[in-house]
């Protein structure tokens, strides 16, 4: 079983995970930049982040033959904050670096005046730098958070097939798929999807235009979860066509359309910035 995890927050994890996740079958990933937990306090914060997604991410990565690519912008909660924003600026030096596969996340949290500010003006980036989007449908509210969301969308420069709207469940993916757009969902160990949903849903909707994260980040969840939802879907009767489908085929197409995609592992370098990662040795 091939997989690519189109949404997983690696920064948040431990390099056992890498190893853990290529036993399960992981060759490829996508890292959206996120809210970190601590709030930042100025743009200079952002873009050192923005350096480790773009080498010490993939450098980890690679140890365990996974590609690494990310995704940057200026996230939903932060754009509340006036100290964060300047970041916008930044943006387009890092949105030409070549594992940059898509602008996100973006989208709503408490949809706010500035949050709907920050989507509009990040949406218009992508279509300049001729990116896909992901978009975080916000955690409350979700129907409508999601209907505001693809205004925006609608109102903007860029196509729906190029844009992922993530974290949705029973209540939004009729109405995200109906406008064009891919759907994401999220398996978690005690909040958001499970295996169980995600069957029923690909048992009702079919595979086209869905993709499965495990969204593994700093709060409880499982990088694995990918695999466990293949495991599921082979023991529920879909064949490993079906299985390819949503865990491979889907992510790399659509991601593909940044034509920057990698997903070939090469022999990483020995040292990222004088750091081997090993500890003890020579």
């Amino acid at each position: 079983m091939r997989i690519f995890d189109p949404h997983i927050h690696m920064t948040s994890r431990t390099t056992d995970d890498y190893r853990a996740m290529h036993d399960a079958g992981v060759r490829a990933l996508v890292e959206p930049s996120f809210w970190l937990g601590q709030p930042r306090t100025s743009p200079a914060s952002f873009l050192d982040y923005f350096d480790a997604l773009l080498g010490w991410e993939p450098f980890r990565a690679a140890q365990y033959g996974i590609a690494h690519h990310c995704t940057l912008a200026l996230n939903p909660k932060e754009a509340n904050d006036p100290r964060c924003t300047p970041v916008l600026d930044a943006l387009p030096r890092y949105l030409v670096k070549d594992s940059v596969v898509a602008v996100g996340e973006i989208g709503y949290d408490s949809m706010t005046p500035a949050e709907d500010t920050a989507l509009a003006a990040q949406l218009q980036l992508a279509a300049d730098h001729d990116l896909p989007a992901l978009v975080h449908t916000p955690h409350r509210d979700k129907l409508a958070g999601l209907h505001r969301t693809l205004d925006v969308i609608r109102e903007s420069h860029l196509p729906a097939e190029r844009v992922l709207l993530d974290h949705l469940n029973e209540t939004t993916l009729k109405d995200a798929l109906n406008s064009g757009c891919w759907a994401g969902f999220s398996i978690y160990p005690d909040t958001k999807m499970d295996e169980d949903r995600m069957i029923a849903i690909l048992r009702s909707h079919g595979t086209e235009r869905i993709l499965v994260n495990s969204a593994a980040d700093w709060g409880r969840s499982d990088p694995l979860k990918t695999r466990k939802v293949g495991d599921a879907m082979l023991a529920a009767g879909f064949g490993e066509d079906d299985v390819d489908q949503v865990l491979w085929r889907n992510p790399v197409a659509f991601y593909g359309q940044s034509g920057r995609l990698r997903l070939d592992t090469a022999a990483p370098p020995a040292l990222h910035e004088g750091n081997s990662i090993l500890r003890g040795g020579e």
